[in-house]
């Protein structure tokens, strides 16, 4: 059948011309449209408006009642085509003149400014003007209701002649603007004859670059059309090399097959023919191995070529590797992850890195006999580490480059089906995803194969200083903040008044102060990367409780005064740029962010962290932990014995982000005062720190914490703590922690470029990794993202979003009732 002729380009984009042409075209007629229709409104309601003030000038009070001396000039200010209809009624409602049928359901009026509204009256649409006029009687004071209705002709034919006004020009233009297009279109195609006469001449092979002058919006194209061809020539070299080199290793194992097979034709030894079958069988699977590695080397090849990279954990990829092995040789593979390294992620292909595991992992079970381990851990730069260690006779350093060549087998692999691929096409994944491979002797005895693959920024640990100097001083630097957070930590929460230096890397310039709620050992990320983008900045960060940062702010109490403030508490920062203490700041950033995640840029959100519930594993056994908010307060109800003083939350009048995160349950849930009351049977511990929760929790002092940042629930329980999380079934609360650079900042620049930091590629990929802070851009990069929280639970994930609504639960009043309430419930005064 033959294919029928596809339309001409030019007649594609002439066609795509008109329609855009015609469509736009109606769009501005509907908007001309609408227009003459407001503006006809408008024009005509002034003088609506003004007829109805005339008549209420003219209302009298006489003997205590209420009278009208209709002036002429209110008709003669509407249009004398339509039909006029006015009602004048009393205080009480009752009707002192004119047509008493006239929306008799409209409310009196209350004020003396003009009310317009579309109605009917006798089933004609009319448009109406309703004003009150105050007048005083003996029985007090009260409002008399004007209204004055017209028909709409005289509107709709304002509004039409107003369209029809501006079509003429509309469709001229649309025609000049087609011509226009023709014309354009004929003198952009031409340098396309140009290529397509360069392209004809040229011989079936040559794949060289296409060298024709042709303007610049062209060059695209051309470029293009060489890159495919360098691509095209660099794919049949690599095409023929594979064929060639297919063709030469299994010539071997087919012609062995073929003259084993010949010979065990005239065998007639019955143990001769055995052996010969035995050997056929050898060929016949080596042959298959063969073949079956020169595919996946294509496969990779072309996957490497491809470039179709995606964000993968590594210890997933392994624990699948391992899955997949044979039951017999599963049990001789461990596996060993350091804690930063269990939670790494890395950019590439699934596909290709999975190959390349499982041949180290393959070659490590053929090749030794004893016990494979496959180790991880995080190095520097951002890269991880991982090796496949086994106890065989090892490859001697002479053979160590050559086995990663293909078709290349070491020593000592007599009787082992093999096609010497193996390493070869994980040596190219490997530095097709930017890493290195290297073959290590391990002492004992056996081998060490190295991969080192870079992971995504944040995943790893800070960069080493290349100047030795430098680098001497920032470990010495790096030592002093480890004892310094160490000693914090172990204070305990009270202790953390005092702020916290961070030295410049190099020489100081210029500080910057940050107070905020964020524990510290998860804020230092930030700090570092920033500092390393900024290394003549020394910053000093305050740790403090949410209300206390509000409050001290406020006071003017906290040492140094704030350059920016930090605060989970999201309602409080709100408050303080609603009153003036904010300045804005456009960040290029707040593009990408989600309108829920920033308000009037002055307050902006950078972090993505679900409220949860956590749970000791030992006290509540996997499958009797609660999943929504109903099961958590029936579980505390039905066993108030078993979990007295073993519950904790927080202490809302102390907490600043838990009065938060009630004040938001409250509003969604139906279940809110049923679990308050569960608190309140049980005892529930109150507290107002996420970290101190869990810490109780994972040393069984507690059973369950809710309401718990899972910020801090997913850092510590990636650090081995043994806690428990569920991401409630129902809905789940997710707040972001703001930033506010307040007005009386003495260093707004610096504050400003932390704010872009924190929204940037490298401030997000910190808050979706190790920090499990949460990345609230979308498309961010991490294990810790918007879209991965969200699958946590099955769900509606419901972000506070950062609106002057919040402020509703702030009312003093409203704040005092709430509080009160909550305390009778759940923490009622002891007698």
């Amino acid at each position: 059948m033959k294919r029928a002729d596809a339309p001409s380009l030019r007649r594609r984009i002439l066609t795509l011309a008109a329609v855009m042409l015609l469509v736009a075209a109606a769009l501005l007629v509907t908007f001309i449209r609408d227009y003459a229709n407001r503006a006809a409104d408008q024009a005509m309601d002034r003088l609506l408006s003004a007829a109805a003030l005339s008549i209420a000038g003219s209302v009298l009070v006489e003997d205590g009642a209420v009278l009208v001396e209709l002036p002429f000039a209110a008709f003669a200010m509407v249009s004398g085509n339509e039909r006029v209809f006015y009602s004048v009624r009393g205080p009480a409602g009752e009707h002192v003149t004119g047509y008493p049928d006239l929306a008799p359901d409209a409310p009196l009026a209350t004020d003396v400014g003009p009310d317009f509204r579309d109605s009917h009256h006798n089933g004609d649409p009319v448009r109406l003007v309703q004003l009150g006029r105050l007048i005083s009687t003996s029985e007090g004071t009260g409002w008399v209701t004007i209204m004055v209705a017209e028909t709409r002709g005289a509107r709709v034919a304002l509004a039409a002649e107003i369209v029809g006004a501006a079509l003429v020009p509309v469709a001229v233009l649309t025609v000049l603007a087609l011509i226009l297009v023709w014309m354009v279109v004929g003198r952009a195609f031409a340098p396309l004859a140009v290529l397509d006469r360069a392209l004809r001449q040229r011989r079936p092979d040559d794949l060289s670059q296409v060298d024709v002058p042709v303007p610049v919006e062209v060059q695209r194209l051309v470029g293009g059309l060489n890159h495919f061809m360098a691509r095209l020539e660099q794919s049949m070299a690599r095409m023929g090399g594979l064929v060639a080199e297919a063709a030469h290793q299994v010539r071997n194992p087919l012609a062995s097959l073929r003259a084993q097979s010949e010979l065990a034709m005239v065998e007639t030894d019955s143990a001769q023919l055995q052996a010969r079958v035995a050997r056929i069988h050898d060929s016949a699977v080596e042959a298959s191995h063969l073949v079956t590695q020169l595919l996946m080397d294509a496969t990779i090849s072309h996957r490497m070529d491809r470039n179709e990279a995606q964000a993968l954990s590594l210890s997933l990829l392994v624990d699948e590797v391992v899955g997949r092995l044979d039951p017999d040789q599963r049990h001789r593979v461990s596996t060993v992850f350091d804690p930063g390294a269990a939670i790494a992620v890395v950019q590439g292909d699934r596909v290709g890195l999975r190959e390349m595991l499982r041949n180290l992992v393959g070659n490590a079970l053929a090749y030794s006999d004893g016990p494979i381990e496959i180790e991880a851990t995080l190095a520097p730069q951002d890269r991880i580490r991982l090796a496949v260690l086994d106890h065989g006779p090892g490859i001697s350093d002479a053979d160590k480059g050559r086995v990663l060549q293909r078709f290349v087998r070491g020593p000592g692999v007599e009787g082992k089906v093999g096609s010497g691929l193996g390493l070869a096409i994980a040596h190219r994944v490997v530095e097709g995803h930017g890493g290195g491979l290297t073959l290590q002797d391990r002492p004992g005895g056996g081998l060490a194969v190295v991969v080192m693959l870079p992971a995504l920024p944040g995943t790893g640990p800070a960069a080493p200083d290349h100047d030795p100097v430098q680098a001497g001083s920032s470990a010495a630097r790096l030592l002093a903040l480890v004892a310094g957070l160490s000693a914090l930590l172990s204070a305990g929460p009270g202790a953390r008044a005092e702020p916290l230096l961070f030295p410049a890397p190099q020489t100081e310039t210029r500080r910057l102060a940050i107070a905020g709620t964020t524990d510290t050992a998860l804020f230092t990320p930030f700090i570092a990367a920033f500092q390393n983008q900024n290394p003549d900045l020394a910053v000093t960060y305050q740790e403090t409780d949410s209300l206390a940062l509000y409050q001290g702010y406020l006071a003017g109490s906290l040492d140094p005064a704030p350059d920016l403030l930090i605060s989970s508490a999201s309602d409080l920062q709100l408050k303080l740029a609603n009153d003036g203490h904010a300045l804005p700041h456009s960040s290029p950033w707040l593009a990408g962010l989600p309108d829920w995640a920033q308000w009037r840029a002055e307050v902006i959100g950078f972090t993505y962290e679900p409220a949860v519930i956590i749970y000791n594993p030992t006290l509540l056994p996997p499958g009797t932990q609660p999943r929504t908010h109903r099961e958590l307060a029936e579980l505390l109800e039905r066993d108030p014995a078993r979990f007295a003083g073993r519950v904790a939350t927080y202490d809302i009048a102390r907490s600043g982000v838990g009065y938060l995160l009630a004040s938001q349950d409250q509003q969604i849930s139906s279940h809110f005062w049923r679990l308050a009351a569960a608190f309140g049977r049980v005892g529930a511990r109150l507290s107002d720190s996420s970290p101190e929760i869990i810490d109780d929790v994972a040393s069984g002092a507690l059973a369950l914490g809710y309401n718990v940042l899972g910020s801090y629930a997913f850092a510590r329980q990636a650090e081995g703590a043994p806690i428990g999380i569920v991401v409630p079934d129902d809905y789940v609360l997710a707040l972001t922690r703001s930033l506010l650079i307040p007005r009386q900042a003495a260093n707004p620049d610096l504050a400003a470029g932390f704010v872009d930091f924190a929204l940037s590629p490298a401030g997000q990929g910190i808050a979706a990794g190790r920090s499990a802070l949460g990345a609230v851009m979308p498309d961010s990069p991490g294990l810790w993202t918007m879209d991965r929280i969200a699958t946590m639970g099955q769900g509606v994930a419901q972000p506070i979003a950062l609106s002057p609504v919040l402020m509703v639960a702030l009312d003093p009043q409203r704040r005092s009732g709430f509080l009160a309430a909550w305390q009778k419930i759940v923490d009622p005064p002891q007698p």
